[in-house]
């Protein structure tokens, strides 16, 4: 097949690929005498409008690109009822043919693919708005000769987000992201397609062909129980049919195994906080992203083929390092918020459980009403006059008139003892009443060891009485005309002492 366009600058050698958005072909840029591929879409044929309008949208965005990944853009133009989009050649087989000639792809292939991916994908869903691809699949990844990879046919492309959705749903059974069929595609939906891509290049199956559990690829029993772990559980992540969890970059997890040294020495205080170690990520992709804009940017400067290529790649780049670099501080702002909120919230626990404690303290130093102090003062006054009338007046008064006129000896020692019997019970009395007037000021938050002027008066009647005295003096009360009794005491006493 020689086919000339465009006046014969672009020579058709052959078919590379053929698919729903027209077909491709392998060609060469005779002004530029450089290999070009050449996408041919024919508008006579088209069942829908829809279908031009992404061969335009294809057009249109490759127009924007600039990665050493991705078809760079050559020219486009209307030839015979025929739109034609030529782009930069890129050298190598796609992953499905290569898995149609038997190829059997390792774990380094798998663990290249995701690198290679998480750096286009970032460049694409890192512009403004958006660029998701829509139909990855082996068919439109490509092996290079140097064992990198690159993504080509940009017919599904969806450049722009509608908020009110409405979009078409496009892409291949198997590898779409199942929010796709609702004909929501989101950036995760692109690494959806990854990790079904890579999942295929590991079993040599269509997913479709794989086990499922619920909606989701059953990863484990696909990839066999001698499978690596880590590699299990990112495709897994991946994988996610819910987007709000599925990883949001392609990425290989190491390999599991015991804590490192250096780690497990570490105190729980020097790790750092999923939010922190986000931001660091946001901050590392950003300058990440910076470093390769200047590679960029000297490319271009050196005058390298394809200078305004890498100009505008650098120019690609620093918007993309600059997208993150603003992610890296909105979630900066959105952390130090979180943590205010969280002060406030326990500041006023605190203050909430402070005021319960007082509550509860007040509680239990609860001091009783005035009527009833004012009781118990009656009680303990009324008990130290009733035991003082009692002890030291009436009763020894009456056995000492009885003395006169009977047996003096035992009466008058009745009489004594009664009057120490009183004394003791006032000397209770007054301890009584001075622990319960302590107790009252103690509930008050009074000083304990204060006297109180209640506690510190005698009762009306009663007697001065020293508490630290173990052996109060006795206050005899002298009965006239009774001049015998304190006689008879004494002739009593001398009778003691000579015993």
């Amino acid at each position: 097949m020689l086919e000339s366009l465009k006046e014969g600058r672009y020579s058709l050698l052959g078919l590379l690929g053929q698919g729903t958005q027209g077909q491709t072909y392998d060609a060469v840029d005779r002004r530029e005498g450089r290999p070009v591929a050449v996408k041919r879409f024919d508008i006579r044929i088209a069942k829908t409008w829809k279908e031009a309008e992404l061969a335009e949208r294809e057009t249109r965005t490759l127009q924007a690109l600039s990665h050493p990944n991705l078809p760079g853009y050559v020219d486009h133009f209307e030839e015979d009822g025929a739109l034609y989009l030529v782009m930069d050649k890129i050298e190598g087989e796609s992953l499905a043919a290569l898995r149609k000639r038997g190829v059997v792809f390792s774990r380094d292939d798998v663990d290249r693919l995701l690198r290679d991916a998480s750096e286009i994908l970032g460049y694409l869903h890192g512009r403004a708005p958006p660029v998701i691809h829509r139909d990855l699949k082996p068919n439109n990844i490509i092996r290079r000769p140097d064992g990198s990879f690159a993504f080509v046919d940009f017919g599904a492309v969806r450049d722009k987000l509608r908020p009110e959705g409405g979009s078409t749903v496009v892409g291949t059974f198997g590898y779409m992201a199942p929010e796709q069929f609702q004909g929501r595609a989101i950036p995760a939906s692109d690494v959806y397609a990854i990790a079904a891509t890579a999942l295929s290049m590991l079993t040599g199956k269509e997913p479709e062909e794989l086990p499922h559990r619920g909606l989701a690829l059953d990863v484990r029993a696909a990839l066999g129980p001698s499978a690596d772990a880590g590699l299990v559980d990112s495709l897994e992540r991946m994988l996610d049919p819910d987007p709000d969890r599925r990883a949001q970059r392609p990425s290989l997890s190491p390999p599991r195994g015991p804590p490192s040294r250096e780690r497990s020495d570490r105190g729980p205080s020097a790790g750092v906080s999923w939010q922190d170690a986000l931001r660091e990520g946001f901050e590392e992709q950003a300058r990440e992203y910076e470093r390769r804009a200047r590679d960029y940017e000297t490319r271009a400067h050196r005058g390298e083929p394809g200078a305004d290529a890498w100009g505008r790649g650098a120019e690609g780049w620093r918007k993309a390092a600059d997208k993150w670099r603003a992610a890296a501080q909105k979630h900066r702002e959105k952390a130090e918020r979180r943590a205010a909120r969280h002060a406030t919230r326990f500041a006023r626990k605190a203050a909430r459980h402070a005021d319960r404690l007082t509550q509860r303290a007040g509680r239990h130093r609860h001091v009783p009403p005035w009527p009833i102090l004012l009781l118990f003062a009656v009680a303990f006054a009324a008990g130290a006059v009733a035991v003082t009338l009692a002890t030291q007046v009436v009763v020894p008064v009456v056995l000492r008139l009885l003395a006169v006129f009977f047996a003096r000896g035992p009466l008058t020692r009745a009489a004594d003892a009664v009057r120490e019997a009183g004394d003791e019970a006032l000397e209770n009395i007054q301890r009584s009443q001075q622990w319960f007037m302590r107790r009252v000021h103690e509930s008050r938050g009074a000083d304990a060891d204060s006297p109180s002027p209640a506690a510190s008066a005698p009762p009306d009647g009663a007697r001065h009485v020293r508490v630290d005295d173990p052996s109060p003096p006795r206050t005899r009360v002298h009965v006239p005309g009774d001049e015998s009794v304190d006689d008879q005491d004494s002739e009593d006493e001398a009778r003691r002492q000579r015993r």
